[in-house]
């Protein structure tokens, strides 16, 4: 559909946000603001105590260090800029500063994607080969699977927005979430969008969808090899796997969700958003510091030695 030449062309989106409220907007600033500060105290600590302390260098942490840099990055890309505008009546984002936050969102977003099926493998290889384990997950495999999940996310993002920043925005320019999501952003183009929708349901739903199935038919074959080799490591393995499945679930379900019945619930869509951009990442430390007795105790150590090096200075 051509676009026609009187058009002025949209320099910046309006974002409605979640409650025209001033009460329940204060509510929110605190609550995202806490959050936010959770997020980045909590990940930070599994980086560095994985980075720090020698009993958690091996395959799982270092995969879980990562997944953690991952979350930081997911949320710094949107939270911030959802937090500064909550408490103001006129929310905007510029154009280029929207197309950013979709491009980092997803790029990340597929990038920890990618690095939860990294951490499949990992723990597979953990419970069926055992006696293998170090051979196979070595510092050259390790490495060659973080690259991987890095370049997952440029393509995943990098084939969305490439479509998606030569759009022509030209009329409405009201999107209906607290941060710029691509399924809404593109429905405001004033061009034909059909196929770029299906792209992105394609790329990002089916893929997630897919993933997650995946992801599901190997735990499940973890937890049989675990029932049928019953040993004094069981418990253990059992509460690890509990922790990536838990973690998995919550990862992909919101994604799946979004992306498979899409544009049909505006509120639907923004308590998805929240979700997937902001508790998601918050969820990530607590599950995997609260049930991992070596995570605990490293953060404890971690703790002490600076409290104990604060004393003594």
């Amino acid at each position: 559909m051509d676009v026609p030449n009187n058009r002025s062309s949209v320099s910046e989106f309006i974002l409605l946000g979640l409650s025209t409220s001033r009460e329940i907007q204060i509510f929110f600033f605190a609550v995202f603001f806490l959050v936010y500060v959770a997020i980045i105290v909590g990940n930070l600590l599994i980086v560095i105590s994985v980075i720090v302390d020698t009993h958690l260098h091996s395959p799982m942490y270092f995969f879980l260090a990562n997944l953690s840099f991952f979350d930081l990055c997911l949320s710094s890309a949107t939270t911030p800029k959802v937090i500064a505008d909550i408490l103001r009546k006129c929310k905007t984002i510029s154009l280029w500063g929207c197309m950013a936050q979709m491009f980092f969102t997803h790029f990340f977003g597929g990038g920890e994607m990618s690095l939860l099926i990294a951490m499949a493998i990992d723990r597979y290889v953990a419970i069926c080969k055992p006696l293998q384990y170090q051979t196979i997950m070595n510092r050259r495999v390790l490495i060659g699977f973080l690259l991987l999940s890095w370049a997952i996310g440029s393509i995943h993002t990098t084939s969305q927005m490439v479509f998606t920043v030569g759009l022509p925005f030209c009329g409405p320019n009201v999107v209906d979430s607290i941060f710029c999501d691509l399924p809404l952003v593109i429905k405001l183009a004033c061009t034909e969008t059909y196929i770029l929708e299906l792209l992105v349901i394609a790329n990002s739903g089916f893929l997630s969808l897919i993933c997650f199935i995946l992801l599901l038919i190997s735990y499940i074959v973890m937890l049989v090899t675990i029932w049928q080799h019953s040993s004094s490591a069981s418990s253990k393995a059992v509460s690890t796997l509990s922790a990536h499945i838990t973690v998995v679930t919550l990862s992909f379900g919101p994604a799946i969700f979004i992306y498979a019945f899409p544009f049909k619930s505006y509120s639907v869509d923004k308590f998805l958003s929240v979700f997937y951009s902001i508790i998601t990442p918050l969820l990530h430390p607590i599950i995997y510091t609260l049930r991992n007795q070596e995570m605990k105790a490293a953060i404890k150590r971690l703790s002490s030695q600076h409290i104990g090096s604060w004393l003594t200075s």
